[in-house]
């Protein structure tokens, strides 16, 4: 009986970093598709926390939103996060270095493919990608991403 009181904390301290560990493997990809245009204008205010870093990197007059998505994986692991108007980006899951992840991403739309890319994300820290024209003058589509 006292083997077992001492074994009992020693397997709740194990599975606790085990939980710990597998919890570390996963990620929370948010994808938000807007639109960006020359037109003057007022951004969107659900993007004003991304507008900075949309305009250092797109640089453009007024960004709209149009629709968000998202989706949880392990890592590594495949996965699709649909952003209606036939878009869609399918996310892989590469490694997990401390707090970020490395993701392969091929966005589509209309199965057409638009952009294959890969790069690292950090919880909280945007990534922005330039998209195709939307068919309205000078508008483009464009896709935040995050991390949480």
């Amino acid at each position: 009986m006292k083997t077992i009181r001492m074994l009992l904390p020693l397997l709740l301290c194990v599975g606790g970093f085990v939980s710990t560990a597998l919890a570390a493997q996963r990620a929370s990809i948010q994808a938000i598709l807007i639109t960006a245009s020359n037109e003057p204008g007022h951004t969107d205010p659900r993007l004003s926390s991304y507008e900075p870093t949309l305009r250092r990197i797109l640089r453009f007059e007024s960004y709209r939103f149009v629709v968000q998505g998202s989706t949880t994986l392990a890592v590594p692991a495949d996965g699709t996060i649909s952003l209606g108007s036939g878009q869609q980006l399918s996310v892989s899951t590469e490694e997990a270095r401390g707090r970020g992840v490395r993701l392969r991403i091929k966005w589509q739309q209309g199965g057409r493919s638009l952009m294959e890319t890969g790069l690292f994300l950090n919880p909280g820290v945007p990534a922005v990608l330039g998209g195709p024209g939307t068919g309205n003058a000078d508008e483009v589509y464009a896709v935040i991403l995050v991390a949480r």
